[in-house]
């Protein structure tokens, strides 16, 4: 198997395993912090020891598919790029808005969408900066 292949299928399987760990991890949240403040609930799973290092687990996830789609060796090609960090964005600033919607939208609806928005952000959000980064750079270099 050649080098460029053995990173694509890195960079798909990493991009795979990041949305279907942050959809379950997100669904496991919404259990942990319905109908709960979340300040005063420490951000329910994600507030625990095994939430942080899940976390981690997503962020570092993040950071490989946001490499190997710098490098073009991911799942995320040059043409994709700006439509991913549209998404991305929308994404992330998703998350903080669903943050709210746990104590509006009960039962069990506000929390659902609060949890996998914010575990998918956890995951997206490294991917958004390095490519962010990449175009930046792109852009400045001609």
């Amino acid at each position: 198997m050649a080098k460029n292949e053995l990173l694509a299928k890195i960079g798909s399987w990493a991009f795979i395993g990041g949305i279907i760990l942050a959809g379950l991890v997100g669904i496991y949240q919404a259990t942990t912090i319905e109908g709960q403040n979340l300040i005063e609930a420490d951000y329910g799973f994600f507030g625990t020891e095994m939430g942080g290092w899940v976390a981690w687990i997503l962020a570092i996830l993040g950071v490989i598919v946001g490499i190997l789609a710098a490098i073009g060796r991911g799942t995320i090609t040059t043409k994709e790029t700006p439509g991913f960090l549209m998404a991305g964005i929308a994404l992330v600033v998703m998350a903080g808005v669903f943050l709210a919607w746990n104590q509006i939208i009960t039962p069990w609806i506000g929390s659902l969408l609060s949890g996998v928005s914010m575990s998918l952000a956890i995951f997206v959000a490294p991917t958004v900066g390095i490519l962010a980064v990449r175009a930046i750079y792109n852009m400045g270099k001609d």
